[in-house]
């Protein structure tokens, strides 16, 4: 019997495997979303998300897939998966995901063959938006140049190709290998960790969708997993699948601190920065090191 069966779920309720049953739209990805599709339905030419690792910048790029019907947009997402892309791949790959048929080997003649498709593309009343995943993997001069190139693909007083990046903080430094293309950037957003209360109904989403019964985690434990992940939704799946799992092998029928305690040992997230601590509580840290220091300076003994 696998825990699935054991609690009565349908399908697990913390993959971190995409799958759009589980896309929780909480208000900030909500307003990214807005914000991204606003860009590209009014030909704003390039835009950015940017967020940490696990904030759900992949799952967000796969949504705003989603929400670009064929009737209305030829687009297309890249994901990339190392830094040694060069400017003639990413032309090529862009090239065939427009709709361009044997793209040429001459860059010349490829970008007239863009050029000539996304004049196609424009006639037939739709709009050519590509998604750039990791995109902080774009690592060079010579690509941003490339990327500032396409935007310039345009006809009178409105642009051909919508562009928008999504990426960890290091996309920032990607664009100001290029102060051009940087200032280019219409749209900008910054994904952050979820809430306390964003986690809570995040957890109890998911466990919804999976067809739970009841929720299986007390709101103590609710809070722990908020504060080891530190609000990360792929983290928050981690730590919520094995608690689920280490449960099931202990035949219990909820999830209790104590074990939200040892699975987050188990992951190595037990050490929490100082930073993630409330400022009250780290000046009350700071003040009791003070006290302790002036009591061992009184015991000292003088130096002969």
């Amino acid at each position: 019997m696998s825990y699935l069966e054991y609690y009565g779920l349908d399908r697990e309720p913390f993959s971190n495997a995409p799958d759009a049953r589980f896309y929780y739209n909480s208000e900030q990805h909500s307003q990214a979303l807005l914000r991204l599709m606003y860009a590209v339905d009014s030909n704003k030419g390039l835009a950015v998300l940017v967020g940490g690792v696990g904030t759900g910048k992949t799952t967000l790029a796969r949504r705003m897939l989603d929400n670009l019907p064929e009737k209305s947009y030829e687009s297309s997402l890249l994901v990339m998966v190392h830094s040694g892309i060069t400017p003639e791949w990413i032309l090529t790959r862009i090239a065939l995901q427009l709709g361009v048929q044997e793209p040429a080997g001459d860059r010349l003649k490829l970008l007239k063959q863009l050029y000539t498709r996304l004049l196609e593309i424009e006639a037939e009343g739709r709009r050519a938006v590509v998604l750039i995943d990791e995109a902080q993997m774009l690592q060079s001069r010579e690509l941003m140049e490339e990327f500032r190139g396409l935007l310039n693909l345009e006809v009178p007083g409105k642009k051909l190709l919508n562009i928008v990046f999504f990426g960890l903080p290091e996309v920032e430094d990607c664009l100001a290998l290029d102060e051009p293309l940087a200032q280019r950037v219409a749209v900008k957003f910054n994904l952050k960790s979820m809430l306390l209360e964003t986690t809570a109904s995040y957890i109890k989403y998911r466990f919804q969708v999976a067809g739970a019964k009841q929720l299986l985690f007390s709101e103590e434990v609710l809070t722990l997993i908020h504060r080891y992940a530190g609000g990360v939704p792929r983290l928050i799946n981690t730590i919520s699948d094995n608690c689920l799992f280490e449960a099931y092998l202990r035949k219990m029928k909820k999830v209790d601190s104590k074990i939200a305690h040892s699975v987050a040992g188990d992951l190595g997230l037990l050490q929490q920065p100082l930073s993630e601590f409330p400022q009250s509580r780290a000046k009350d840290d700071l003040a009791e090191i003070e006290n302790m220091l002036d009591q061992l300076e009184q015991k000292q003994v003088p130096s002969i």
